[in-house]
């Protein structure tokens, strides 16, 4: 069996917030400081550390693109469903004849700026409505 060579002992100064991430660290991990820090040493010094980088990187660019191509597909299906139910309110719901036309105009004004403000309030408050959807349709099927 070969000899085991001796470590070289150093001394380094952190700052007390990095030095409290790592004791945070060798405690969850159960292992003493100075291993930890001869490894993420050994990791940065590392002729490959770059490419582990960019695969960290790379890694976490392909879940930012899933997550566009989520909103993407989320906003085409919230636009076609608004697309279809403007077309089916257009097409059910019948002409007013004209004295009755110009009162619902009038109304209509009133009614768009309630919308509008309860709108408002709804974004301000926080989850929206598909959200608390898509929420109870996940726990019905639990």
């Amino acid at each position: 069996m070969a000899p085991r060579k001796k470590k070289a002992q150093i001394s380094v100064y952190l700052d007390p917030a990095t030095m409290g991430l790592l004791a945070d660290y060798a405690a969850r991990r159960g292992q003493p400081q100075s291993l930890i820090a001869e490894a993420a040493i050994a990791s940065f010094l590392s002729s490959d550390a770059a490419e582990q980088r960019e695969a960290a990187i790379a890694k976490r660019l392909d879940q930012l693109d899933r997550r566009m191509a989520r909103l993407e597909r989320d906003l085409g299906i919230s636009v076609e469903t608004l697309a279809v139910f403007v077309r089916f309110w257009l097409a059910t719901t019948p002409a007013l004849p004209e004295p009755a036309a110009q009162a619902a105009r009038a109304k209509a004004g009133e009614r768009y700026e309630a919308f509008v403000a309860a709108l408002g309030r709804r974004l301000a408050k926080g989850p929206t409505l598909a959200h608390e959807v898509s929420e109870e349709g996940s726990d019905s099927r639990s």
